[in-house]
């Protein structure tokens, strides 16, 4: 059946949205999300975001609007921080919501958004209060031995702790050490010298389908610029390479801070553009702030 659907992007991280609030969808989401997010044979993009009527109940109380979010495989994600800031676009610009903030249900539960409205009236920029991390391993989905804190690894134990939030993992290149962060989602944060000596294509699926992540695992490797700024590169389960990763932005931020490589409040370069990004020490709710972008409309008839 013929799908309207809107392409947009958050600093490079894009998806095709649908606005499930005026339209039926397929009954098969995955396989839409596949179709439809190919790069050669669909709209492209990082994956699938529709935008539904918040669900009653205690997780959609106060939401104005839902989102659910699907990987380009077709795997469903809790969350997309790129993609929640185009989702208050589409509803704001489109007349679904006109709250601001605006409250948006996720698979993480409701998260509140600033707006930023342009003299065209449309939305250009918003800050999402990420809320809480996860830092609890069994929450974030890593099966560790707490016991071990040698920095060597025998070949038995893929995985080491070795010091306060570090952990050694084995991979084929040799032993990364690795930060774990969950912002409803898990990342891995890795610190590396330099970016260009990553090979992000053959260490990324590596790392994210490792026996010790039985969950799969986001991905990213930082590079400090200062302790305000650093260089990010994302791979994103269900996806690959991206060109941004909002709550792995998140998770960078507050991996600087539990190792002490960065403050509270960072600027991030990612491929696609940057994030700004606040881990506030009060709250200890993460605030990130960034672009909505909107690229074109059609009609899917595939």
């Amino acid at each position: 059946m013929p799908l309207l659907f809107v392409k947009m992007h958050g600093a490079g991280n894009d998806y095709v949205y649908v606005d499930a609030t005026r339209q039926a969808l397929p009954e098969d989401l995955p396989e839409l999300a596949r179709r439809i997010s190919d790069r050669h044979y669909g709209v492209g993009g990082d994956g699938l975001i529709c935008v539904l009527p918040p669900e009653p109940g205690v997780a959609g109380v106060g939401a104005d609007v839902r989102m659910r979010m699907w990987n380009n495989d077709g795997s469903e994600g809790e969350m997309c921080g790129n993609g929640i800031r185009c989702v208050a676009k589409l509803a704001w610009d489109d007349g679904i919501s006109r709250a601001n903030p605006m409250r948006i249900q996720t698979g993480r539960g409701v998260l509140s958004l600033e707006l930023e409205v342009g003299p065209d009236g449309k939305v250009f920029s918003a800050t999402v209060d990420m809320g809480e991390p996860i830092l609890e391993l069994d929450r974030i989905g890593v099966v560790v031995d707490r016991d071990a804190v040698a920095s060597q690894l025998p070949p038995a134990r893929p995985i080491r702790q070795v010091g306060e939030h570090r952990y050694m993992i084995a991979t084929s290149r040799g032993q990364r050490e690795a930060t774990f962060v969950s912002m409803g989602n898990p990342h891995a944060v890795i610190y590396v010298d330099d970016l260009a000596s990553v090979d992000l294509g053959s260490e990324g699926p590596e790392i994210e389908k490792l026996q010790i992540f039985p969950r799969r695992m986001n991905v990213h490797f930082v590079q400090v610029v200062s302790p305000a700024e650093v260089n990010v590169l994302h791979w994103e389960r269900g996806t690959g390479r991206t060109l941004a990763c909002g709550t792995g932005a998140c998770a960078v931020c507050v991996a600087g801070v539990l190792t002490g490589r960065t403050g509270r409040e960072i600027l991030a370069h990612v491929p696609g553009g940057e994030l700004r990004l606040r881990w506030d020490a009060d709250t200890r709710h993460v605030f990130k702030t960034g672009e909505a972008v909107e690229v074109f409309r059609g009609i899917w008839n595939g």
